[in-house]
């Protein structure tokens, strides 16, 4: 039986079997019941292989061997593994997510978070700023950072985009204010948006501060649709003046 090598690395991928096995498989799909022999002539599979593929399959539910003289093997209906391979990838993910969820209580948790910690106190601190540029790259962020607070928010808008960043950020808002995060709008603005009202004030200025450490600063008024530049600053220092600075401008 010819089968495109396309296909066998399809089949190879979905199903997690090694080349040999999706060989020996499809001829067994294509045959129903069939020898070892008989398999390795077909697939191309060497017959000293054969026989450990056969029995790596059989375990795997893909096949079984019927006793007798020869020894033969039937497929298993493909539907039947593929509920059976589903299982399977579902309990993976269960595990892989239970140990993610309990590393953080282990020593290796508190290892990696040392060397983090090592090492950051060796970035250069123009390595913890960036430029956003387009508010293709600066709304995710904007939205990601913001999503991440343990503490608290603060962002000063102006009148133009204050109903922007209500529309980007309104969900996230709420749901930090349920966790108990502190969040503080900044905006020339009467209006409010489903509990979150703005503080008025005739500051002109776009950022964000999340927990006091990291903020982004826009560099201008935009209105456009697409154009937009903001620089993210990761530095308590800058964003504790910055808070301090608006909480003086609002007495």
């Amino acid at each position: 039986m010819i089968v495109q090598k396309d296909f066998l690395k399809q089949l190879k991928d979905d199903f997690r079997l090694n080349i040999y096995e999706v060989k020996i498989w499809t001829s067994l799909l294509s045959k129903g019941i069939a020898a070892a022999g008989e398999l390795a002539d077909i697939s191309g599979v060497p017959r000293s292989r054969c026989y450990d593929v056969l029995e790596s399959l059989e375990k795997k539910g893909f096949i079984i061997m019927k006793i007798g003289r020869p020894i033969k093997y039937i497929a298993v209906r493909p539907e039947e593994i593929v509920e059976r391979v589903k299982k399977d990838i579902r309990q993976d993910i269960d595990v892989s997510i239970n140990m993610l969820e309990n590393i953080r209580s282990t020593n290796i948790f508190k290892e990696l978070e040392l060397l983090h910690k090592t090492g950051i106190d060796k970035v250069d601190s123009e390595s913890l700023t960036n430029i956003l540029t387009g508010k293709s790259n600066l709304y995710p962020f904007i939205k990601k950072m913001v999503e991440k607070a343990k503490k608290s928010v603060v962002i000063a808008t102006t009148k133009e985009n204050f109903d922007r960043k209500m529309k980007l950020l309104k969900n996230t808002l709420q749901s930090l204010k349920r966790k108990g995060v502190t969040v503080k709008i900044v905006a020339p603005v009467e209006e409010s948006v489903e509990g979150l009202k703005a503080v008025q004030t005739d500051l002109n200025s776009r950022f964000i501060i999340v927990d006091n450490k990291e903020t982004v600063f826009m560099l201008s008024d935009s209105v456009d649709k697409t154009n937009d530049t903001g620089i993210w600053i990761d530095s308590e220092l800058f964003s504790n003046s910055l808070v301090e600075l608006l909480n003086g401008h609002l007495k």
